[in-house]
């Protein structure tokens, strides 16, 4: 009885209490999630403040352009089989270095037949400027002669015979005949003695000038031989780079098809195609930088030298869903105000025309 009595007595409020404390949280998570709950919302209040302000900037308005030069297309003026070509595409060359060389045996062979025929031509004219040989003039005085001797003889043949007809003594046919050979004497005199005259003046001032007009043809047509001869050999008009090759050895090539392109690394620009709405925001005379993938995203300084309109092929947008009017394209060519060497045609040109609106 005394060991109960020493034992301490739990009551209802101290049941209470233990369960009232078991229900209470502590204070330190309570304020570690009022702190997260402010973090996330300042984030999402940055991240929304940015977007607008993104939003509220104006966009850049890149425009694409590529990098050309002076482009120098070389064709053969004459037919051949290609013989030499001793360059290759990127190869520096300088002006008048040979780049190929061309194989035609028929041309050559063309020149020695008009060489020729300007020996025979230069030959006649000499006889007809010397006049005609005394030899000749002395023969067409034999014949004059032989001529007047046949018309006397025929002269006393056609008195015989009349005097005959006229007695009676012979036919008429005979007088007849008589008659018509002392004509022929008659007109055969008169030839030979207008071919003395001719061989005693000479040749006349029109055979002169059609000899001289032959020798002139002559050489003309060996001029025109030379100078095709001459294209079989094609060297470099300035100095340049191989841009492209088009033929190999042994082909056969014709005149006026193109055979290797040059480009002229010292007259390089940077060609870009705008609508007629943008190339307003630039003039002849502006310098802009534009950017280079190439060089290693360098800014390059360029002065705008010419805008002009391309062709009808080029390409356009309709201003109206209909398509009644359209907006044409031009080409802005700009140059670099100072000059780059690793620059190339063909390489890609960016520039913002936002900044210049």
């Amino acid at each position: 009885m005394n060991e109960q009595a020493q034992l301490p007595q739990i009551t209802q409020d101290d049941v209470a209490q233990s369960s009232s404390a078991e229900r209470t949280p502590p204070a330190a998570p309570a304020k570690a999630s009022i702190a997260a709950t402010f973090i996330v919302t300042a984030i999402v209040v940055a991240i929304v403040g940015l977007s607008l302000w993104y939003l509220v900037q104006p966009q850049p308005l890149l425009v694409q352009g590529e990098a050309d030069a002076r482009r120098i297309d070389i064709a053969a003026r004459v037919d051949g089989r290609v013989s030499e070509r001793p360059v290759d595409r990127g190869q520096n060359v300088t002006a008048g270095q040979l780049l190929i060389a061309i194989d035609n045996p028929e041309l050559l062979t063309k020149l020695k037949q008009a060489e020729a025929a300007r020996t025979v031509a230069a030959a006649d004219l000499a006889r007809i400027m010397k006049g005609t040989r005394q030899e000749v003039v002395n023969a067409r005085r034999a014949a004059v002669a032989s001529a007047e001797a046949q018309l006397k003889l025929q002269q006393q043949n056609y008195d015989r015979t009349r005097q005959l007809a006229e007695k009676g003594f012979a036919p008429i046919q005979k007088l007849d005949e008589a008659t018509a050979a002392l004509e022929v004497a008659q007109r055969s005199l008169e030839q030979a003695k207008a071919a003395l005259t001719e061989a005693v003046a000479g040749y006349t001032v029109e055979e002169r000038r059609v000899a001289e007009a032959s020798v002139v043809k002559a050489n003309a047509a060996i001029v025109t031989l030379k100078a095709q001869i001459g294209e079989l050999t094609v060297t470099a008009p300035t100095r340049a780079q191989v841009y492209q090759v088009g033929i190999e050895l042994g082909e056969y090539v014709s005149p006026g098809v193109p055979l290797l392109s040059l480009v002229d690394l010292g007259d390089v620009w940077l060609r870009f195609d705008l609508r007629e709405d943008l190339v307003k925001r630039l003039k002849v005379g502006d310098r802009v930088a534009v950017r280079m993938p190439a060089l290693g995203d360098r800014d390059v300084t360029v002065e705008v030298r010419t805008i002009a309109t391309r062709g009808e092929y080029a390409g356009w947008r309709a201003t109206r869903a209909t398509g009644d009017f359209d907006l044409r394209t031009f080409e802005v060519r700009a140059y670099p105000v100072e000059k780059v060497p690793e620059l190339r045609p063909g390489m890609s040109a960016y520039v913002d025309l936002r900044r210049r609106g």
